[in-house]
């Protein structure tokens, strides 16, 4: 492909995440600051937050949303609207893909965050555009290991995520691919992409739950 190369965060969390203390302005800062040329902010079940980022930097910020299905969490990228929540899996794929969306299913085999049932990725992995092979937050390496599996089982592209809640996590897990402005330049970008990882250590995942919870109970403001 001729497009330049960039570096991309998929899988980003905002103050507009309950679990997430990252306020927009300081969190897009922090992205640039660490050479992101594409951020994917994904907060749980909302794009307000996201909307609001691309608003202060349509060409930094894509528009997404970490949806918690009735099964398990898909994410969506690109974006106009909100998906809603808690709808079955099947539903929530048909929403997203009304939108033109590129879809991605975040940390599958993550034992500790990802409760399909028997069959359940078999039947979703023919609709979805990515599988999520390594997310910084996964507390064990051989979650990351059987998802990568995963896809290349199905022959899927993957995606990588730091699942950022604070600063520091920004940029954790990138990747390096072609340009891309659409769903479906990330469809064909995605196939030449070079992952860029490192795990969040588990003391430092714990660690950060607690700011959050320390800072979320001292300060209610978003913006």
């Amino acid at each position: 492909m001729a497009n330049k190369m960039i570096r991309a965060e998929f899988h980003c969390h905002s103050i507009y995440s309950s679990d997430s203390i990252n306020r927009l302005e300081h969190l897009l800062q922090t992205a640039r600051e660490n050479g992101i040329q594409r951020l994917c902010v994904t907060d749980h079940d909302t794009v307000e937050g996201a909307l609001k980022a691309h608003a202060l930097d349509k060409e930094l910020v894509v528009v997404s949303e970490e949806v918690l299905t009735a099964s398990g969490e898909l994410i969506a990228y690109f974006l106009k609207e909100e998906i809603p929540a808690g709808l079955p899996v099947l539903k929530t794929i048909e929403l997203m893909k009304e939108q033109g969306a590129f879809i991605t299913i975040p940390h599958p085999c993550d034992d500790y965050r990802a409760f399909w049932k028997a069959g359940e990725l078999d039947a979703i992995l023919p609709l979805v555009d990515a599988v999520e092979v390594f997310n910084a937050r996964c507390f064990k390496p051989e979650f990351n290991e059987r998802a990568l599996e995963l896809a290349e089982k199905w022959n899927k592209p993957f995606t990588v995520g730091s699942d950022a809640h604070t600063y520091p996590e920004v940029g954790l897990a990138t990747l390096s691919l072609p340009d891309f402005h659409s769903a479906q330049e990330l469809r064909e970008s995605i196939r030449h992409a070079n992952m860029h990882t490192e795990r969040l250590a588990p003391l430092e995942h714990v660690k950060a739950a607690g700011f959050v919870k320390l800072s979320k109970l001292f300060s209610s403001k978003k913006e």
